[in-house]
């Protein structure tokens, strides 16, 4: 009998394994892979209960396979729970044996902090100093951590519509970028009257960004919460002003109201939409004055990090080996 063996990872082990550097290097890896074309990925599942979806993501690479199960669950920060839970299931791609099995979570919130970080790297001024997160939850949180690690931020803006959160955001925050500036805001117009780059990370079903041309013109957007068709984080005036809409994935001219809703009632043209990845093929940044990265999230950023970090846990040692 042929003895099989499982590499679990919990959310400690999985933020440990890599450093930022590695991890925007690895969603770098992942957005060239995607622009060449060298995996399959089959569509994303979707099951809806009421408010709350279930998320199903395979991705296949020569080497290695992997599916991600996320639920999510919009009211469950009223409950003081995550809104995201999940685990992600590593295979080899030739045997097809389970490697590993991580906290999906962790991992989403780590990947999704670099893809963000990559956005900000591409599409912002390299001398932005100022973000605005709107959103304080995990996403809101990591994409904190990764902006600061690809732009020079000394100031650093907060909002959310529930004054204590934004006041534990900026605490657990300041154990983590003490050399920052940290401020919460009284409503969204400040944040984005002192920001360059201005973060969402909510679920909202309506504009969390002022409807005010004069105000968010010259600003950077990076859009990482909307992943429904009737969920919009941005208003009608923003698109007028982009010469480009980037996003991660062309599914998100589908999935999130962002873009579907823009394109709908013609704000934008299809061809305005534009993966980042051709952008980060062709190694340049863009020197517009006002952008818009948007990200919906795709299998392939979860498949290449997870490996990135199994391959690390194995030679440090790190995570905790079981017979299956």
């Amino acid at each position: 009998m042929i003895l099989e063996f499982m590499l679990i990872l919990n959310q400690r082990e999985i933020w440990s394994a890599l450093s930022f550097e590695e991890a925007l290097s690895a969603m770098e890896e992942a957005f060239l892979l995607f622009e060449a074309g060298d995996f399959h990925m089959p569509d994303r599942m979707h099951a809806h209960h009421g408010d709350n979806t279930l998320l199903l993501m395979p991705c296949f690479t020569n080497q290695y396979f992997g599916t991600k199960l996320v639920s999510v669950n919009p009211e469950n920060p009223k409950r003081n729970l995550p809104a995201i839970y999940g685990s992600m299931i590593l295979n080899d791609t030739t045997s097809g044996e389970a490697l590993s099995l991580m906290n999906g979570a962790a991992l989403t919130a780590f990947r999704t902090g670099a893809v963000g970080g990559i956005g900000i790297k591409y599409t912002t001024p390299v001398n932005a100093n100022s973000v605005g997160i709107i959103g304080t939850g995990v996403q809101g949180f990591t994409q904190a951590l990764f902006a600061c690690k690809v732009r020079p931020i000394k100031e650093l803006y907060v909002f959310d519509t529930q004054q204590k959160k934004a006041n534990e955001f900026i605490a657990k925050l300041k154990m983590e970028l003490p050399h920052l500036k940290l401020q919460s805001c009284s409503s969204n117009i400040e944040l984005v009257n002192k920001s360059q780059i201005i973060i969402t990370t909510t679920t909202s079903k309506k504009a969390v960004v002022p409807d005010d041309a004069e105000l968010i013109k010259g600003k950077h957007f990076i859009g990482i919460g909307s992943y429904k068709p009737d969920m919009h984080e941005f208003p009608a005036q923003l698109y007028p002003l982009l010469d480009k809409l980037y996003v991660d994935t062309p599914f998100a001219k589908e999935e999130t109201g962002d873009v579907a809703t823009a394109l709908k009632n013609g704000l934008i043209s299809d061809s305005q939409v534009t993966p980042i990845s051709k952008l980060i093929a062709s190694k340049k940044t863009i020197a517009e004055t006002t952008s818009l990265f948007k990200s919906v999230g795709m299998a392939l950023f979860d498949l290449v990090m997870a490996q990135k970090i199994y391959a690390r846990a194995m030679e440090s040692k790190i995570g905790s080996e079981i017979e299956i």
